[in-house]
């Protein structure tokens, strides 16, 4: 069964895209709201669920917010896929902040992998909007992830690690 976000459809969450703009338990600079209660955001939902959700090829999305969740399970397909050969947490950290580094596309631009899941941006404030959110909550996600993928004595954790030979939904991971 595939997990699904509990961050249903509310009143009030900025879209961009055809996707919500959901708040971060965050500290990093961006357009995400801040998520000012104790439980869960969007990124401790994707870590949670990436192991069980990664083996599945089909995901039928009940809300706006599993569009996002579907994103972050590809993000940190591709962050466990750079962080594969880094021996030490150093390592993986630097290897996260190149990838950190990169342009982030957004809907309409080539490289986009789900051309078809997001709607198209309707101006170019809304494509920065929508690309700043991306790259914060990529950011938020890649700090997390780190915690999860070495152990505190900056070993990599293997029941993370193996995770990045998954193909999630068959798309090929650069």
């Amino acid at each position: 069964m595939v997990y699904h976000s509990s961050f249903v459809d509310k009143e009030g969450i900025i879209k961009a895209c055809g996707c919500p703009l959901l708040p971060l338990k965050s500290h990093i600079k961006g357009p995400a709201p801040v998520f000012d209660q104790d439980g869960t955001d969007i990124v401790d939902e994707a870590i949670t669920f990436f192991r069980a959700n990664v083996f599945f090829r089909n995901f039928d999305i009940k809300s706006s917010a599993d569009k996002l969740l579907i994103y972050l399970t590809l993000y940190i397909n591709i962050a466990l896929k750079r962080l594969e050969g880094c021996r030490t947490l150093a390592e993986g950290t630097k290897a996260i902040i190149n990838l950190g580094l990169e342009k982030v596309p957004v809907p309409g631009e080539a490289v986009f992998p789900f051309a078809g899941l997001f709607a198209l941006p309707q101006s170019q404030q809304e494509a920065e909007l929508f690309r700043n959110y991306l790259k914060q909550i990529r950011e938020e996600t890649s700090g997390r992830l780190l915690g999860c993928a070495y152990r505190p004595n900056g070993t990599p954790n293997k029941w993370w690690l193996a995770f990045a030979k998954r193909k999630f939904m068959n798309i090929i991971v650069p």
